[in-house]
């Protein structure tokens, strides 16, 4: 059984390191970001978790918006 703090591992690394710094952008400008990673810090979960969360919602962000042909919505 592991105890203590736990590490991200999972998934590729060159992505994970390419989406880091727009996931900061990210988590500031895109409301829908924004409201996710806070929902998940107001549960509990520690800040590199929700980052992580936040980064594959952009990803299935990105694809809807690559799959439809569409711009990102700037307000």
């Amino acid at each position: 059984m592991m105890r203590g703090k736990r590490t991200i591992g999972g998934g590729r690394v060159e992505i994970r390191n390419a989406l880091f710094m727009p996931i900061i952008v990210a988590k500031r400008y895109n409301p829908k970001i924004k409201a996710f990673y806070d929902r998940l810090i107001e549960r509990g979960k520690p800040k590199m978790v929700a980052l992580m969360a936040a980064m594959r919602k952009l990803l299935t962000i990105l694809n809807v918006m690559i799959r439809e042909g569409k711009k990102m919505e700037r307000k």
